[in-house]
């Protein structure tokens, strides 16, 4: 009996200007995500943009959060401003693509991603994302709790620690997610 085939979904989290622009050599890594979105959309996969933000002054930011409380006083990722919680101008975002704003780490957390699934019926996600040690590792582990099925691009996800993605993607998200390159999701036909 072949396995169900739910409706799914691509995450693209936190592809922020602050997030890209602090990498060395970004253009790869767009053009590879920008790959996955082309595909996304030709398979009729509809593309959720996740970014984190806050109001001006990061009210929603608790003295007890170690580290949003750290980013709301480095100036290098001002998230409580309006360009740096927009998706990354060399992405290849469509007015018709959803912008979810989320205010921790996970895609879950503090956002209405879970309604927006819930009303289009998805169960399955593809996630990228910047930091793989971050947004992709919260929201990998959420999601499995919430028994949706998985994958990861593996080179759609970045980290500043290599060994840590690579520790993550080939040993940890496995257990949970299937793991792949950008070209194999291609391949695969999804």
């Amino acid at each position: 009996m072949p396995e169900a085939i739910y409706p799914s979904a691509l995450l693209v989290m936190d592809i922020q200007p602050p997030m890209v622009n602090s990498m060395t050599d970004p253009g790869s890594f767009v053009d590879k995500l920008n790959m996955a979105i082309s595909h996304a959309r030709s398979k009729s996969i509809p593309v959720l943009f996740v970014v984190v933000g806050f109001r001006p002054g990061y009210p929603e930011v608790s003295p007890l959060n170690q580290s949003f409380s750290r980013l709301k006083s480095a100036a290098s990722y001002p998230l409580d401003e309006p360009g740096n919680t927009t998706v990354y101008p060399g992405i290849n975002r469509e007015e018709g693509d959803m912008l979810i704003i989320k205010r921790r780490v996970s895609a879950f957390a503090g956002s209405d991603l879970e309604t927006v699934l819930r009303a289009r019926g998805i169960r399955e996600l593809t996630v990228a994302g910047i930091s793989t040690s971050g947004v992709v590792l919260s929201t990998l582990r959420e999601a499995a709790d919430k028994d949706y099925r998985l994958t990861v691009l593996e080179d759609g996800c970045f980290d500043r620690d290599p060994e840590i993605h690579r520790v993550l993607t080939e040993k940890v998200f496995p257990r949970q997610a299937t793991v792949l390159s950008v070209a194999q999701w291609i391949a695969s036909g999804v």
